[in-house]
């Protein structure tokens, strides 16, 4: 299989995984946001919140970093650069939610 199909197959079923996330990460957002910073926690300790933020987080950026780097091979152009531009962005996109998911397993009531 081509590497540009597979791409856009990663693509696809990312965001379908993402629709329930976000739908459940905006409806839980919304019962919080006049809440104090403990509730909040409370709901950031729960194992079930845990998981799925960890799972919209994980998602989150592998799609972004799928799509930046569909930027990134349209637009730029030196070979070199855009094969540092992809190796960093996929450093990030994996980096990030991992010391975000991190920082939500540690948090304590």
């Amino acid at each position: 299989m081509i590497a540009a199909t597979k791409k856009w197959i990663f693509l696809k079923i990312s965001s379908i995984i993402l629709i329930p996330l976000m739908l459940w990460f905006i409806m839980n957002l919304v019962s919080i946001y006049d809440k104090g910073f403990g509730e909040v926690i409370i709901f950031l300790t729960k194992e079930s919140s845990r998981f799925l933020i960890s799972l919209l987080m994980i998602f989150a950026f592998f799609y972004s970093a799928l799509n930046i780097s569909e930027i990134f091979e349209d637009y730029i152009h030196d070979e070199n650069l855009k094969k540092i531009s992809n190796k960093l962005l996929y450093i990030f996109a994996m980096l990030i939610p991992f010391i975000t998911i991190i920082l939500i397993i540690n948090l304590e009531t």
